[in-house]
Parts: structure tokens; C-alpha cells; sequence
């Protein structure tokens, strides 16, 4: 029998699909590629949706385009026609329309686990999301959303009512909790403290509470592995508290592994256990 006559081996299964929303980063670090990336290194197949075109580098983001809403809503359609999704995950917006666009998407699918990373603004503090735009999230997105990602800065500029005093974030889970999502992890890479302390909440107040090890330098890209790897462990069936455990403990080797290929912010190596060190290979040859 000539090789050309052998039928190709099928895969007996499908790897759980993740389709998510983001903007483009050309860096790799962030975005819809640090997305592709850390869910194919989770084991799942990526679908994407891009909302922006951006241009910037590993120190800052230069400008945003955002995709019109209708090529957002008809790239999110067509692959959903086609292809069962385990988990949704979504990043940059980009524009209100936008929002109103992705909302109106996956509110046909309400089964599906909604993954929010709300991207308002980037590691250098550059201008992501207007006040509309926030509104627009607050009133459309997140009352859809299994787990919003905010860290300390996204948490208490979501949970802004327009007063003079600051919440603490236990205030700030239990506002975002009213708009409607079911949990809410608020991350602490930017609070005064001597190891990172991310804090899991949902309707009865703390689930959990995990310290890592503060790490030097900054990262590109930290909260989008994060929020797609909590996507990944949930595609793989983990339930919510632990699924938020494994993926802090992706995004966490992913940091360390990080490396600085610009002038710029460390970007993490979502492939890290793919790399041999050289430990690794002391014990090999061993």
C-alpha cells in the first residue's frame, strides 16, 4: 500500500476551544497574541477577535485603532457558527461600540464562561478606556462575566461612584460584584506590599487569598496571561477556585522565566516548560 493511500491519523477528541476578544500587540508581550499564546501553552485552540490595532513596544503603546464594531461582531459570529467554545475571554475593547457589539455576542451564549480582563490602561500608564467606555463595561460586559481580573488600580477606578473617598478593595470587589458578575479577582502587583497578594471574591465575601513572590522589574503582558490562562483552566473543566489557583501559578512562572528583548518591560515566556535550563540539562547528560 503506497504511503499516499493511508488515511491521516484523527485526534479522538477536540482540545477546548477559547475564543477571545483583544486587541493586537505587534510585541507579542500582550494582547491578542500574549492570548494565542498562553492558551495554546494551556492546552486549548484559540480562536480570535480582534477589537484594535495598536502600535507600540515593550515601553509603551503608542495609538489605538479600533476595529469597526460590525467586523468585531461578524469575526465573533462566522467562528461560532462554526466551532464549539468552551470559554470567552476578553480583553481591549477599544471603543463603546465595540462593548455593545461583544455584548450583544455572547449574551447568546450565556452558558459559556465569561472571562474579563479590563484593560483601562497600559504598564505605563498610558490611556486605554474613556469614562464611557467604562460605563459601557459596567452596564453591558461585566453584568455577563463569570470572573472580571482587575488589579488594585482597574478595581478601584471600576468601582468609582464619583465620590471623594477611596474604597478600600474589599469595597471595590463587593461594588463590581453588584453590577453583576459572579467573581472577582483583584490582583495586588501594584500595592505597597512585600509579596503579591491576589484575592479571589465572590457573593459570600473571600474565597481566597494567594501570596507569590514579588518579582523585579515589570512585565508586558502579566494580567493578559493571567486572565487567559484562568479561561484555559476553566475550558479544561477546574472549577472556579481552583482554576484561579493553577493559572496564578502559570502566570507566576511564566514572570519568572520573562525576559527583556526591548528597551522596555520584561515580557513573561509562556512556554517556560518547554525551555531547558541549564540545571535540567546538568541532569540529563547526568
Amino acid at each position: 500500500m503506497s504511503c499516499s493511500s493511508v488515511a491521516p491519523t484523527m485526534p479522538t477528541s477536540l482540545p477546548p476551544i477559547v475564543l477571545s476578544f483583544a486587541a493586537t500587540d505587534p510585541t507579542g508581550g500582550a494582547g491578542i497574541q500574549a492570548d494565542l499564546l498562553t492558551l495554546s501553552s494551556m492546552g486549548c485552540h484559540a480562536l480570535t477577535v480582534v477589537t484594535a490595532i495598536t502600535v507600540q513596544d515593550t515601553a509603551g503603546v503608542e495609538d489605538v485603532l479600533p476595529i469597526d464594531a460590525d467586523w468585531v461582531s461578524d469575526q465573533a459570529r462566522v467562528l461560532l457558527e462554526d466551532m464549539p467554545v468552551a470559554a470567552f475571554k476578553i480583553g481591549l475593547v477599544g471603543s463603546v461600540e465595540n462593548c455593545a457589539a461583544i455584548a450583544e455576542v455572547v449574551s447568546d451564549y450565556p452558558d459559556v464562561p465569561l472571562i474579563l480582563d479590563p484593560v483601562l490602561a497600559s504598564g505605563r500608564g498610558d490611556e486605554m478606556a474613556t469614562e464611557e467606555l467604562i460605563e459601557a463595561m459596567r452596564e453591558m460586559l461585566i453584568p455577563q462575566t463569570t470572573i472580571i481580573t482587575p488589579n488594585s488600580l482597574e478595581a478601584r477606578r471600576l468601582a468609582d461612584d464619583g465620590g471623594d473617598e477611596e474604597r478600600s478593595l474589599e469595597e471595590c470587589a463587593k461594588r463590581i460584584l453588584e453590577m453583576g458578575c459572579e467573581y472577582v479577582l483583584i490582583t495586588g502587583t501594584h500595592e505597597n506590599t512585600l509579596q503579591v497578594i491576589n484575592t479571589l471574591y465572590g457573593p459570600q465575601g473571600v474565597i481566597r487569598s494567594d501570596s507569590w513572590q514579588r518579582l523585579p522589574g515589570s512585565y508586558h503582558g502579566s494580567g493578559c496571561t493571567l486572565a487567559s490562562a484562568i479561561a484555559a483552566t476553566l475550558a479544561n473543566g477546574l472549577d472556579i477556585p481552583e482554576a484561579v489557583r493553577e493559572a496564578q501559578e502559570y502566570t507566576w512562572q511564566a514572570l519568572n522565566a520573562g525576559f527583556r528583548p526591548g528597551m522596555g518591560q520584561h515580557i513573561p515566556d509562556r512556554f517556560f516548560w518547554a525551555r531547558e535550563t541549564e540545571e535540567d540539562e546538568r541532569d540529563r547528560e547526568d
